[in-house]
């Protein structure tokens, strides 16, 4: 019985470093905003690869609950389900209707970081500061409008000139973290 018990356990500490070394890092290094080691989201698109470094400070409990998805390849193979030119790009919505999500919701967490190009923030309902759950957005201009009312917890640090190439039914190939060098 301890042998097979041994090998239980080798087998799913084998699984956990695979998911691990696949992500670039384990859920604990991504969620320790006071670690040496600071995190970046890579987006891989079919135009190319889009680095995330995060407001780790400013926004806490989105930035964990965003990199949790990631670690679980939630955002693997999601479409981007709006494009509006000068304006964003969106996904995180596992159904393609504008109103799917993860299944937990996230309460706000508005902050001074202004919406130039490259901010990324949480999509959620008009009607409801706390709806936010998966969806995200990049912001594809300086949005003033949407300052101090949605969730901002990241900018784009590489690949900007990605983002003009993404069209609506373009598919995330893969989100995933990394050591930033920065």
């Amino acid at each position: 019985m301890k042998f097979i018990w041994a090998i239980f356990l080798t087998i799913v500490i084998s699984c956990t470093q695979n998911s691990e070394e696949k992500n670039g890092a384990s859920a604990d290094q991504l969620n320790n905003p006071d670690g040496n080691t600071q995190q970046v989201a890579v987006l891989k698109t079919i135009h190319g690869n889009v680095k995330i470094k995060f407001y780790y400070q400013e926004a806490p409990n989105t930035v964990k609950r965003f990199t949790t998805l990631v670690a679980q390849g939630f955002y693997d193979g999601l479409p981007f389900n709006r494009v509006v030119p000068n304006f964003i790009i969106q996904t995180g919505d596992p159904t393609n209707t504008g109103s799917g999500g993860s299944g937990q919701r996230l309460k706000s967490e508005f902050n001074s970081i202004q919406h130039i190009r490259g901010t990324v923030g949480m999509a959620r309902t008009d009607n409801d500061n706390d709806s936010a759950d998966s969806q995200f957005y990049i912001s594809l201009s300086t949005l003033s409008q949407l300052d101090g009312k949605y969730t901002v917890f990241g900018h784009v640090i590489q690949g900007e000139e990605i983002l003009d190439k993404i069209s609506q039914g373009d598919k995330v190939l893969s989100l995933s973290l990394e050591a930033s060098k920065d």
